[in-house]
């Protein structure tokens, strides 16, 4: 009897083996890729995918840097109906495992190899209980200054090292007419300017121990009131009708000359590029002053659906995701970097090969951090209540001592 429904239970096997092969790939992915770059590269991966048999339901949620996306996906998992695809990072995607909704994809990862050619601390992001829960997409830099070739060169000034430097151009845009900083009054934009100061001003093992391990003597200290000090003076830099602006807006105000400077991750490189503009000509590119590099992963996780043609398109989807050829082609139009590490960058701009070159230093100097604000780094709760108090800061005229002190019992409050 025992022999006869082992055999029955592999032949059971076989058969939803091959329906599943023959299914005819389906994916409904739901991400936040909606401006000029980001559309273009998203393109990439439904052309492969439909090359390969698959049928794409596009369901793009635009604005929040991903917030309106994560609205979007908890009313479908709720009411039962999870996408087949969706657009996560960082600790989000434990937090949805925990919840029960993800759909394993370790098969896909061993068969090709996802280990040997993935860093470490990037596959760490992909796992849930060593399972593999999600695909790489990129590497994005968060801490990133971008500029308008020309503006600088007319007003003699070279793309600043320290932040004293910067504030120095700052003042002398400042007193030409010409907005310093191009920015957007969104959170997420705020606490992206926030954690390259901190990370500059502080050096990275402040930025670990007050970002990351949410060391309570660090987010009370006096680099950190020296931070927010710092972002007093940003906000004196950007124009008067930043709020709401969205990122690719900003950038578009360097790209024209309204602006000077955007700090921005590596998507806004992608904007550039997509509008014929040419690193080292009409924009220039360099770390924020300080040292440290902070990332970003962007990424797919696969969410727990029914039916042998979701699930086949799940599994192509994560192939592809991290073939080099879509990780080669995405990342070229991304801006990122690929998250493999055997991607020739033969093809790539003089700012995507200092990004690789500053990762590699960086990882091997212990100063490649996860960002907080694009959702590396913490959970929701713990990231959320810094960001609450960063955007509060930057919208008053709180002091710095007042905003150390709002930090620090947010955070308490949110563990």
């Amino acid at each position: 009897m025992k022999h006869f429904m082992s055999i029955a239970a592999v032949a059971a096997m076989t058969v939803m083996a091959a329906q599943t092969a023959k299914a005819e790939p389906q994916a409904e992915v739901l991400h936040w890729w909606t401006s000029g770059g980001e559309a273009k590269s998203v393109a990439v991966l439904q052309q492969e995918f439909a090359s390969r048999g698959g049928v794409w339901t596009d369901m793009p949620v635009a604005g929040g840097g991903g917030d309106a996306a994560m609205t979007a996906l908890r009313a479908r998992v709720l009411s039962g109906n999870a996408p087949t695809a969706v657009q996560l990072k960082g600790p989000s995607i434990q937090e949805w495992y925990e919840e029960g909704v993800l759909a394993d994809i370790s098969a896909v990862a061993e068969a090709n190899g996802w280990e040997d050619v993935l860093p470490a601390n990037i596959a760490g992001h992909m796992k849930c209980e060593g399972s593999w829960c999600a695909a790489p997409v990129n590497v994005h830099r968060i801490d990133w200054i971008w500029a308008n070739a020309d503006v600088l060169a007319k007003n003699g000034i070279a793309m600043p090292a320290t932040w004293d430097e910067f504030n120095a151009a700052a003042d002398k845009l400042a007193a030409a007419g010409i907005t310093p900083l191009a920015h957007g009054g969104q959170a997420w934009q705020d606490a992206t300017v926030f954690e390259a100061v901190a990370l500059g001003i502080g050096g990275p093992e402040f930025f670990q121990k007050a970002f990351v391990e949410l060391d309570m003597a660090t987010l009370k200290s006096s680099t950190m009131v020296a931070v927010f000090d710092q972002m007093r003076k940003m906000r004196g830099y950007v124009d008067a009708d930043f709020s709401g602006r969205d990122w690719n807006l900003a950038t578009a105000m360097v790209m024209n000359g309204e602006a000077a400077f955007q700090i921005m991750g590596d998507w806004a490189k992608g904007e550039f590029l997509a509008a014929g503009k040419r690193p080292g000509i009409d924009f220039l590119c360099a770390s924020t002053p300080g040292e440290g590099f902070l990332y970003n992963v962007d990424s797919f996780a696969m969410f727990a659906v029914d039916g042998a043609d979701k699930q086949a398109g799940q599994a192509l989807l994560a192939e592809l995701i991290v073939g080099q050829n879509f990780q080669k082609t995405f990342n070229l139009n991304k801006g990122s970097i690929p998250a493999r590490t055997d991607v020739a960058l033969d093809d790539f701009d003089p700012c995507a090969h200092a990004s690789a070159q500053d990762m590699a230093a960086s990882n091997y100097g212990g100063s490649l951090l996860p960002s907080y604000a694009h959702g590396m780094a913490l959970r929701g709760a713990q990231a959320g209540a810094i960001t609450d108090v960063v955007t509060a800061h930057f919208n008053s005229d709180m002091s710095s001592a007042d905003a150390v002190e709002m930090l620090a019992n947010a955070v308490a409050n949110s563990l």
